[in-house]
């Protein structure tokens, strides 16, 4: 990002936001420059994302919905209010139950 460019504020309520598919991944992207980049990451229930690593530090804010996170060989649960801070790298992998999830998904 140019230091001469002002970054644009952005406000938004990720809950109204959330737009679930009726299968797989919804990828609704926030906000994106050179450094960084913001999604909110919407699952239909039964959704399995297979292993897998970026090249990137990722974090993931749970806004809504249930689902585990398997990460470095850990299960973590998801729910709401929680944040998890990946390193670049680290393989992850996710699945969802009976519950759609929605999380805000952070790259930079």
């Amino acid at each position: 990002m140019n230091p001469t460019t002002p970054i644009t504020s952005l406000v938004t309520d990720l809950t109204e936001q959330a737009d679930y598919p009726e299968t797989g991944v919804r990828n609704k992207p926030l906000h994106k420059d050179e450094q960084t980049q913001h999604s909110l990451m919407c699952l239909a229930a039964g959704t399995t994302i297979a292993e897998h690593t970026s090249p990137r530090n990722v974090t993931l804010t749970i806004v809504a919905g249930q689902g585990t996170l398997t990460l470095e060989g850990r299960e973590i649960r998801l729910q709401p209010g929680v944040f998890i801070l990946m390193p670049a790298n680290a393989p992850h992998a996710l699945q969802t139950t009976d519950s759609t999830l929605a999380f805000l998904h952070s790259k930079w």
